[in-house]
Parts: structure tokens; sequence; C-alpha cells
């Protein structure tokens, strides 16, 4: 590297002379696999033979301080540099004929993005799957740390204790957060990237996201060059009673990723740049034996597909209307306590059980709130970002508030489709400027981003919004105090929280309706 720092690379290269183009990828978890995960080794022993076998030499790198790679590891602190650093070495080798492409999933994506966003000249394309736009937005959702996730992961790369703790203080945005940041760098991306995700994926808004902004807005050589392909799975296989038959990730993608590879790295003219830009998996009604044949893969010439937004509004009797309130003063009320908690059943988790998971695993309580619309009497088909319009309340400087969209099945099964929280100081920002406590008692608009989805909420179903203020161990606890992000001196304390739903303060569930070819 440019500071001198040696890393170590596993090269693999076609029979013959060469050169060939390469395909190169960064890695945390070890060139060789790591000693407790035997099926390491085979993976990246298969995964050699594909890129071989199309003709490209493959190259994987353990990131500075990892494996057999000299430095200290920095969770992706130096991975702008290296990438650079990187690839232009791989073009300048013997067995390489100076074009090269990135691939890689998780935190290898990352550093492919973070490669791209350095443009060394040799880098040709990139094929990213589930990857973040922005560390800062993923790992505090709405403001809030993903404790067991974020801290968690950090913590089995070895990151050290004194760091962790740092981390927890670290909500607001800064200089740091954006050095690394998709959502800051990626105007310097010059690159056709093939970004694949998942809905329930712990980086969903982030393939989005890095699509949208470099297909309509990216330099010269990313803008109208981009791929877009979103399914129904997880960082990891899903729990639950539901399943996506056939539609793992590896299946749905197919062989897109050497057609992408040969389009850009080798010129084969194979038609891929000729298809739509976004293929996306429409869900629909999934129990395990019971799968709908509405369940179904779609295209769409941009990211979101044409919609419209349409609200369904909170009511007193716990019910969703598209007619707004008419209600002078309605409001629901209930107890926030830190030390009980709301379980996490399900959602976009990386280190626990994920996906579409029953929450009528979480009992009747008050701090949990179930709005739902009667039955549908038709399908109601989205397909975009979804969001929530929360008019709340607190009886003190801050708390947090939690939304949920349900897919509620005729038996009564609650499946999980999105979630997300606030955290009552960021809703008017991330900035340290924008930090701003609420006044008690004062019901204020805080905006909800659920990220995006694809689904169809078929007949006989259910669409619910279930409204609460805590979900752990997904999401750190707020403990109410108005305490700096990190510190607990002060001993938590129960929030009284409300709710408001009416003509003053419509809360609303917000979904992006489209209307798709009758299949």
């Amino acid at each position: 590297m440019r500071d001198g720092t040696r890393l170590a690379a596993n090269v693999f290269t076609p029979p013959g002379k060469g050169p060939w183009p390469v395909i190169l990828s960064r890695t945390p978890y070890l060139k060789d696999g790591r000693p407790d995960h035997p099926e390491d080794a085979k993976r990246l022993a298969a995964l050699a033979r594909r890129y071989v076998a199309a003709g490209y030499a493959y190259v994987v790198q353990d990131v500075r301080g990892k494996g057999h790679s000299q430095g200290f590891y920095q969770a992706f602190e130096n991975d702008i540099e290296d990438g650079y650093d990187t690839v232009e070495w791989a073009a300048s080798q013997a067995w390489s004929n100076g074009v090269v492409g990135m691939t890689g999933g998780s935190a290898l994506g990352i550093t492919a993005n973070e490669a791209a966003m350095a443009a060394p000249p040799h880098l040709k394309a990139a094929y990213v799957v589930v990857a973040p736009y922005d560390l800062l937005a993923n790992s505090y959702m709405g403001g809030v740390l993903k404790e067991k996730d974020v801290l968690g992961w950090n913590k089995d790369q070895g990151v050290a204790e004194d760091k962790l703790n740092a981390q927890r203080v670290r909500a607001v945005d800064d200089v740091f957060w954006n050095r690394a940041a998709m959502s800051t760098n990626r105007k310097y991306i010059r690159i056709p990237i093939y970004n694949v995700g998942g809905w329930y994926d712990i980086f969903d808004h982030g393939n989005i996201s890095n699509f949208e902004y470099l297909q309509n807005r990216g330099a010269k050589g990313a803008r109208g060059n981009q791929k877009l392909l979103m399914g129904p799975f997880g960082h990891g296989d899903l729990s639950g009673g539901l399943a996506y038959p056939g539609m793992d990730r590896g299946t749905l993608a197919g062989d897109q990723e050497i057609r992408w590879f040969d389009y850009w790295l080798k010129g084969v003219d194979n038609g891929i740049m000729d298809e739509p830009p976004v293929t996306y998996f429409m869900m629909a009604s999934a129990q395990k034996g019971a799968y709908s044949a509405k369940n179904r893969v779609l295209t769409s010439a941009n990211w979101p597909p044409a919609n419209r937004e349409v609200r369904y509004y909170l009511a007193p009797d716990k019910s969703l209307s598209t007619r707004p309130p008419t209600a002078s003063e309605a409001k629901a009320t209930y107890r926030f306590d830190p030390a009980n908690p709301v379980p996490t059943v399900g959602g976009a988790n990386l280190t626990f059980e994920r996906g579409p998971m029953d929450q009528r695993a979480i009992a009747p309580r008050q701090d949990y709130l179930r709005f739902q619309t009667p039955a549908l009497d038709k399908d109601v088909v989205i397909a975009g970002p979804v969001k929530v319009e929360l008019y709340g309340a607190t009886d003190g400087l801050d708390t947090d508030f939690m939304a949920k969209l349900v897919d509620v099945y005729p038996d009564g099964y609650e499946a999980l489709v999105l979630d997300a929280p606030i955290r009552a100081r960021y809703r008017d920002g991330r900035m340290a400027d924008d930090v701003k406590m609420m006044t008690p008692g004062a019901p204020e608009e805080l905006i909800i981003d659920m990220w995006s989805t694809a689904i169809t909420f078929e007949k006989g179903h259910r669409i619910a919004l279930h409204v609460t203020s805590s979900n752990s161990p997904r999401f750190e606890i707020n403990p109410n105090t108005g305490e700096a992000a990190g510190r607990h001196e002060l001993k938590p304390r129960v929030a009284t929280n409300s709710v408001y739903m009416d003509a003053a303060r419509p809360s609303a569930l917000v979904l992006p309706v489209i209307y798709p070819p009758e299949k």
C-alpha cells in the first residue's frame, strides 16, 4: 500500500499464459476462510473455480489488519486508499490485462463501494451485494443504535471495548462518518455497478439508494449504467412461517454477475444493458405450504416504480382508514418503561432471527398499539419507499417511537414487512445543530423512514401498523432522560407517550401504491 503496509492476497488464474481481466474481492473474513467456519474454504474454492472457468483471474485479499495482512484493523476506515492501491496493483501484474472489476457482498460490498469512490483508473465495473449507502444512517436508524447487530458485529471482529463505547456516542453526523460514506462520496464513482439487495436485509435501503443516485445523478460513466435486483431474502436465512421457494439470492440473480462482467470487462455484447434497469420480487401471501401465485418477479425502468402515495390514517378505535380524521382531539397514550422493553421478533437483522416473523409472539401490552384495516376487499399492491407521519408527544425531553408495517393473514398471522424507529431529538435531522429536545406534553410531527419494499396485501388480508417505543435487542433502549447518546448517568425514567390522530394532527401510514399488469 502507499504507506508501505503489505496486504496478503490469493490469486487464481485460468490455464494458459493470459493475461486476463481481473475480478477482485477484499474481505475482513479471511481470504483462506475462518477457522471456525469450515464451510468457508469450500465456498471460496467454488467462487475461484467459477471466475476462473469464466475466463477471469480472481484475487481475494485480506483487508488491512486481518488474516495474513499487515496493519491495524479498523472496520472500513482504510478501504478507500487500500482499495485504490489494490486495484492498481492488480492491473499492473503480468497475469492481468489491466481491466479490473470488484465483487462481493456485505462487508465485501462495502470495500468494493469504497474502492469505487476512490475512482482508480483501472476499475471498470463492480457487482455489489447487500451493502449500505451510509453507515451512520444504517447503524443509527432514525438516530437509534442497532444495538445487537452493530456493536455485536464489531465485537465479533475484534474491535476493542473502548472503541465500542466510543461508538455508542456517535449518533450525530460528523466528518468522521462522512469520510467513507457513500451518501457523501458516491458522486466520485464513475463505473457501472450492479446492486443486489433483499427486502429483509440489514442493508435494504443501501442498494436501492446507491442505485437511485448513481443511475439518475451519478458522474459520467456511472449515470445510466446501473442495475438493481431486489429479492425476498435477508442477511441469512429467513425465520418464521413464511417462505419464498426458489427465490434465494443465488437463484434469483442467476448468471447476472458473470454476464455483467463479460459485458463491462470483456466487451461481450450479451444484451444485459438492453434489459430493464430494475428487477424486483413482488412479495405476496407466502405461508409455508400455501404459496400464492401473486409472488412474482417484475421489472421497472427506474426505482421506485410509478406510484401514488396513499395515506392510511390511525383512528382511536385502532383502525386504519383512507378517510382523514375529523375529530378535534384524539390520541392514544401509553407508558414506556425502559426496564420492560418490547422484545424483538424478526426484522432486518444480521446476528439473530430475521424476516417476516409472526408479531403475535408479542403478547397484548399497553405500550404496543396495533392499528389495522378491515379485511381487504381487493388487493393493495405497493412498491417503493414507505413512511409513517406520526404526531407524537412525550412527558419528558426525549423518547423513541417505533413503527412496524405488518401483513395480517386471514388466520391472524402477523407477518412483519418493515420496521423502523425515530429518536425524538433527531426529528429535524442528524447534524449537531438539528438536535432538539421535545417540549414535554407538546405533540410534534415525526417522520419515520421505513425504507422500501414491494408487497401485495392480498384480498382478505389486513394492512396493519404497530406503534410502540422499544424493540430490544434490535435497537438500543432509550432511557427517556434526554442525556447525550451513550451516556447513562441519570436513572432511566418511565415515559408517558402519546400518538395523536385528529384533524389537526393526522398520524398516517403512507404507502406507495402501484398498478402492475395483471398476472
